[in-house]
């Protein structure tokens, strides 16, 4: 794995995510945002937060098996989330631990959330970008 987790000593130790991640890989990937959309491009979860971020999660773990990663070497995400308010944080982790259960993964990577007015379709309620580093 080119990805180490980290929290290090003197910042705060949260157990949702990481602060930082070293990465030694020699690939490295930009991932597009992924939203609630299968391979079809059908909808997933409209109006349910917590299904719209899953099927994120499951997508960039499907665009990073086509390059020969896994969401393992996520180094950084980026969530964006419409009309967040912190009330929304348990549906967020209700999301994300459904797709670590799916994928067998630790999700606990340093991570940026971001309140946003709208995404580039009105039913999306989260997008999520990643960046990995693959060996």
């Amino acid at each position: 794995m080119a990805v180490e987790l980290v929290n290090p000593d003197g910042l705060p130790k949260p157990e949702v995510y990481r602060q930082l991640s070293i990465a030694t890989g020699s690939k490295l990937v930009f991932l597009a945002g992924q939203v609630a959309r299968d391979a079809h491009g059908n909808r997933i979860g409209e109006g349910d937060l917590a299904a719209q971020v899953e099927q994120s999660y499951l997508n960039i773990a499907t665009a990073l098996a086509e390059v020969g990663g896994s969401f393992d070497d996520v180094a950084k995400l980026t969530v964006y989330v419409v009309d967040w308010t912190p009330d929304k944080m348990p549906l967020l982790g209700d999301g994300i631990r459904a797709a670590a259960a799916k994928l067998g993964i630790d999700p606990t990577k340093p991570i940026t959330l971001l309140g946003v007015a709208a995404l580039a379709e009105p039913d999306l309620l989260v997008e999520v970008e990643a960046t990995a580093v693959i060996d």
